[in-house]
């Protein structure tokens, strides 16, 4: 009996430090697990890992497919009119729209593209609340070309992106009313073409864009991006009260041309004179558009009614083909207060078709531009440097 209550005792013992053991292994596996699945969120989750994570969390997952949560920068495709707002009130929209039609049937167009949105890309930075929405009005085979390349060309951005596609016809049935009287003094053909009115955009972006879209940066498909493009966005904030666009001048003697008559009956208007002191028109590959501004500005929406557009036609003795760009350049020779001159680097027109067909006596005074290049333009098909 002696020796089985020693045994017993023992036994009681070694149970009772083998339950003590498990207890401990239990706890250092629960120290491991808790440390992996619960203190990685501030030590382990990698930055982007993250921000998606937070985002996520401040969305509650209301808006969002499991898809764009891959990775920072991951595209929404979304229909047109769609409530940003809405959607997202805590991020801010930077908006950017494109003319992307026809683009299926050229590779000149394509390649271009290709080019504007890769230097974007690289060059685009933007805060983790801020969206840039990329607008681009196309026509259907163009929008299933963009569908299909845009996410591989947007691979990279370090930045969240919303893609958004405007049906042309939609909005040029919106157009034509607004700019139909315009078209017959700024369009390349004679008479008010029904297809025209999408040269027009600009104008009346403000009659056609949604109301919560306050400000929205055109862009040509023809440029090369060397700086992040939402210090461009920054340039609104310079606009003076009266001032709606933002525009580069015309880095050509074009206006020279076009204002032959004009500037023979006043000579000393310098009206298509070169700077600083003339006023050589703009170019309207780059604008910034404030909305809000377009919207409130009695002048401004004067000067779109047909009898003002034929009276200002007819007293600068004026025949355009460049559309919105001739519109704007007519209203600046009166209403320079309409406009932001915005610096020759965001638009650094490269074009030198004037020099070789008449002008290359003063064709260097409209093309110098000392500024640093924050954006290269290869208007009329002209090559864009290599970085």
């Amino acid at each position: 009996m002696g020796a089985l209550r020693c045994f017993s005792v023992l036994l009681g013992k070694f149970t009772t430090f083998r339950c003590y053991q498990v207890a401990l292994l239990l706890a250092a596996a629960f120290a491991v697990v808790a440390f992996y699945y619960f203190g990685a969120e501030k030590q382990n989750f990698s930055s982007t890992t993250k921000r998606i994570k937070e985002q996520t969390q401040a969305s509650g997952n209301s808006n969002r497919d499991d898809a764009d949560l891959d990775r920072v920068g991951k595209s929404r495709v979304v229909d047109e009119g769609a409530d940003h707002q809405k959607r997202a009130r805590d991020r801010r929209h930077f908006h950017a729209l494109m003319m992307f039609t026809k683009v299926d049937k050229s590779t000149t167009l394509q390649g271009k593209f290709e080019v504007a949105m890769r230097s974007l890309v690289k060059h685009g930075h933007f805060l983790e609340d801020e969206v840039l929405v990329l607008h681009y009005v196309s026509d259907a085979a163009s929008k299933e070309l963009g569908e299909k390349v845009l996410p591989k060309l947007m691979m990279d951005a370090a930045f969240q992106y919303e893609v958004v596609f405007h049906d042309v016809v939609v909005l040029t049935e919106k157009l034509f009313p607004v700019v139909e009287a315009m078209q017959r003094h700024f369009s390349a053909g004679s008479g008010a073409y029904y297809s025209d009115a999408i040269f027009f955009l600009s104008v009346a972006m403000h009659r056609v864009m949604p109301a919560e879209i306050t400000r929205i940066v055109q862009l040509d498909l023809d440029l090369k991006y060397r700086t992040n493009i939402r210090n461009l966005f920054q340039e609104f904030g310079h606009f003076s009260p009266e001032a709606v666009i933002g525009i580069v001048r015309e880095m050509q003697p074009v206006y020279r041309h076009t204002f032959w008559q004009y500037r023979k009956e006043n000579p000393r208007s310098g009206v298509g004179d070169p700077p600083p002191g003339g006023m050589p028109g703009f170019n309207s590959g780059v604008m910034l558009l404030h909305l809000q501004a377009m919207r409130r500005s009695a002048l401004y929406n004067r000067l779109l009614e047909p009898e003002q557009v034929a009276r200002l036609a007819e007293r600068y003795r004026f025949r355009g083909h460049l559309g919105d760009q001739d519109f704007f350049t007519m209203i600046g020779m009166e209403h320079p207060e309409l406009f932001h001159p915005l610096s020759c680097g965001w638009n650094r027109q490269l074009c030198t078709w004037w020099r070789e067909h008449g002008y290359a006596d003063v064709f260097r005074l409209y093309y110098r531009c000392d500024e640093p290049v924050h954006i290269y333009h290869g208007n009329c098909n002209t090559p864009i440097p290599d970085d």
